[in-house]
Order: C-alpha cells, then structure tokens, then sequence
C-alpha cells in the first residue's frame, strides 16, 4: 500500500492461473518420454507370440495365431480415460492406473488356441501375470467374448530394465468378427441402442459363439482322420519304398 499526497493506494498482484496450454504441453512432455517405452514393451511382446506361433506350427502343423494388432493408447484417450475415472490428469497417475496404455491384439483360429497361447506366453519365467478377465467363460451382457490379461514384460533400457505392463485381448476370428461389426455399430449410434437391438446382438454373438465350436471340432476331427492316415499300413509300406 502506498500513500502520496494524502492519497492511499492499494496495489493488487493478479497472478495468471496456469494456462490449459501449458498444462496441455507439460502432458505432451511427458507422455514422449514414456511412448517409447511402451512401444519397446509391444515389440517384446509381439516377437515372443510370433516365436509360439512359428515353434507350435513347426511341431504341430497347425499356426494358433491368425493374426496380432498393437497400439499405444493415444495422449488424447489417455485423458479421456483418466477423466471417466475421476484421477488426476497426469502422465505419473495414468502409469500407476491405467493397464492398458500398451495393448496387444491377438486373434486366434480356435478357442483351444487362444487358452494355449495364453499358457505358453505366461510360462515364461520373466513374465508375470497382473490380472486376468475371462469374458468367453463369463460373456459381457452385451455378448462380447474374448481373454483379457495384463502381463508385465521386461524392457530393457540404458538406465538398465524395467517391468511395462501390456494388456493382452485373445480371441478367435468370430469373435472378433462380432466385436468389430458391434463396436462400429455402437459408434456410429447418435442415440442410446434400443433393447431390443442390443438383445439382437447378443443373440448374434451366442449363434457366432456356436459356429466357434462346431469349426473347432471339425479340425479336430480332421486331425485325427489325418493321425489315423499318418499310421495307415500303407503309409509305413510308402515312406519305407522312399
């Protein structure tokens, strides 16, 4: 306060609030550091399913695997998954809370496969398993299938290694087909999906459910006719004329 001519004066310091710009561009900051990371634990990932599938291939003639998708969860989803959660929008927040910034796709021929592939995986000495949500033995209300578990995955970096954990979703080629074909329609839904839409969904998923098994069962049966051809007499007299 000052006083001039008989005059008080108060002066007033307005700080400036943070700025949302700023805030925005400290999160961009941080989430570089880490995408790459993140993106190295994918890779560990990726190359350790494609080793599975190309080994159990060799020593059974049959590929589990029909294909794998990755991605790092964008800044942008990162937020919007922290604000639905009510946490504090931070990058140490999301590391400590969110699963499945990391996050491998991997879809399966068979139902067998996806729980074989599964055991291979966590057989590994130097991964571990966080959680594990078996939505095919406990199907979404909505009819979504699938194996979701959260493993953690070393990742080795100059500073020496670190544990990234990556969130895997296994199913086989219905199911994802269902999943796909939903997700677009809810997507693209202005409105609240009517019941008796999502009641049609859900039947889709339980006829596509079926189809899953009844394929699985046919490759079965083919195996054993192949197995039975294999110890035929007269493939033993053939590979002995070779």
């Amino acid at each position: 306060m000052e006083q001039k001519n008989g005059v008080r004066r108060v002066r007033i310091e307005v700080r400036r609030a943070p700025d949302i710009n700023d805030a925005m561009e400290e999160l961009r900051r941080e989430y570089a550091q880490i995408q790459g990371v993140y993106e190295a634990a994918i890779r560990e990932i990726n190359a350790r399913l494609q080793t599975l599938d190309s080994e159990f291939s060799f020593k059974h003639m049959h590929n589990p695997i029909h294909h794998i998708e990755s991605r790092v969860k964008s800044l942008s989803s990162i937020v919007k998954k922290l604000h639905s959660m009510q946490c504090p929008i931070s990058i140490s927040c999301a590391k400590k809370t969110l699963h499945d910034i990391a996050g491998v796709r991997v879809v399966c021929r068979y139902v067998d496969d996806i729980y074989r592939i599964a055991d291979l995986l966590l057989s590994q000495d130097d991964i571990s398993l966080i959680l594990e949500k078996n939505y095919i033995e406990n199907p979404k209300a909505n009819g979504y299938r699938s194996l979701h578990i959260v493993v953690d995955v070393p990742v080795y970096i100059s500073k020496g290694k670190l544990f990234i954990p990556v969130e895997i979703q296994i199913r086989t080629v219905a199911m994802d087909f269902w999943a796909t074909l939903e997700h677009g329609i809810r997507y693209k839904a202005t409105d609240e999906i009517p019941q008796s839409i999502v009641d049609e969904l859900r039947a889709c998923a339980d006829v596509i459910t079926e189809t899953d098994y009844k394929m699985q069962e046919i490759f079965k049966a083919l195996q054993m006719v192949g197995d039975k051809e294999d110890e035929s007499p007269e493939s033993i007299v053939d590979a002995d004329k070779k």
